[in-house]
């Protein structure tokens, strides 16, 4: 049987390795190729999309279609309508195909590190070496729950929104929804429609109209963008007074108003703050006596495989508009914020993207 090092002498060298097959993968992939540079894109799910339709069966995105196409194909259909989580995931899978873009699916990648003059890349036992190396992944990765979670009721049905695809995964009775960010205003209104339905957590704001209107569609979403994509980004002063924030804190809710939460019955309670008799402590000593706790408490980045000192606090990867210059070849595209507000959507991920090309490409 031969040993790591000597598999790893056997592994395949490629110009540029792509990690990640969603929406920045591909863009990224999409840029080089046009290039005629040689890569590969490695992506963990089965199928390309599946980081779309693995979540909650009922997710719509917050943009209308015609800020969903990567470059090269825009979105098919209407144009401002609010596609499903399938249709996205679909569609992505479609834009990898016409463009024959290289993605090697169902290899999770477990070690990025430096060896010599180029980088190492380890998936499910199979190595691979590069020049340079882009991780197209958001720094939403790994699922955040309270240590506390564990002392909790076994008999309470506990899930994270990342698990979460619909009411029928719960018990009958009261749910707990921990979190009143986006992803806990949307999930509470949704069960609130077959269970009693609290929710825990501080107002995070709320984009003051209605998405879903004409006005909106047309004219008031196409406002936001541009202040969100050419005003508050690294480039500029506001841009660079609000990132701190926008790193560490919810964003406001889009969708559904604070209205909408108390016109479905949802009553409003404290922070969790721990366990008391196998049930929820809220932050006024009182316990929730629920059947159910769905928790939205966001995620981590998920970082911990990258084998090189380029990471911060809580795995935040040091960068400057996504090129780490302490490790020259390595690049982000996908993280909140890398550079504009809008860097975490499909329209920012395409200025990011071919940013990150541009700079392969002139290395």
């Amino acid at each position: 049987m031969k040993n790591q090092d000597e598999t790893k002498t056997e592994s395949t060298f490629y110009e540029t390795i792509i990690i990640g097959g969603g929406q920045a993968g591909l863009s990224v992939g999409y840029g080089l190729a046009k290039a005629g540079r040689q890569f590969t894109i490695l992506d963990a799910n089965e199928r390309i999309g599946d980081a779309w339709r693995n979540r909650w069966d009922s997710l719509k995105l917050f943009t209308p279609t015609y800020l969903n196409g990567l470059a090269g194909m825009p979105f098919p259909g209407k144009q401002h309508v609010f596609i499903s989580k399938d249709e996205m995931a679909d569609y992505l899978e479609t834009y990898a195909k016409k463009f024959k873009l290289p993605v090697r699916t169902g290899l999770t990648v477990d070690r990025l590190s430096r060896q010599d003059n180029h980088f190492l890349v380890s998936a499910d036992g199979k190595f691979f070496k590069a020049k340079n190396v882009v991780v197209a992944m958001a720094n939403y990765q790994n699922a955040k729950v309270p240590a506390f979670a564990k002392d909790i009721d076994s008999s309470i049905v506990q899930l994270h929104s990342k698990e979460y695809k619909n009411p029928s995964q719960l018990n009958e009775g009261s749910v707990l929804v921990v979190g009143a960010g986006t992803s806990g205003a949307d999930i509470a209104l949704e069960v609130s429609k077959t269970h009693h339905t609290w929710i825990s957590g501080k107002e995070v704001g709320h984009v003051p109209f209605r998405i879903e209107t004409s006005i909106a569609r047309y004219l008031l979403i196409r406002m936001v963008r541009f202040v969100g994509h050419h005003l508050l980004n690294t480039g500029t002063p506001f841009g660079r007074k609000l990132r701190p924030k926008a790193l560490t804190s919810a964003g406001p809710l889009v969708r559904v108003k604070p209205k909408d939460l108390t016109d479905a019955g949802i009553e409003r309670v404290p922070k969790v703050i721990g366990v008391q008799n196998g049930l929820p402590l809220l932050e006024n000593n009182k316990t929730l006596p629920v059947k159910n706790i769905i928790w939205c408490t966001g995620y981590s980045p998920g970082f911990s495989w990258v084998d090189m000192p380029v990471l911060g606090e809580g795995e935040e990867p040091f960068h400057s508009r996504g090129v780490v210059n302490r490790e020259p070849g390595l690049y982000f595209v996908g993280l909140n914020f890398l550079y504009s507000m809008t860097s975490d959507t499909v329209t920012g991920i395409k200025r990011d993207a071919a940013h990150i090309v541009r700079k392969i490409i002139k290395s």
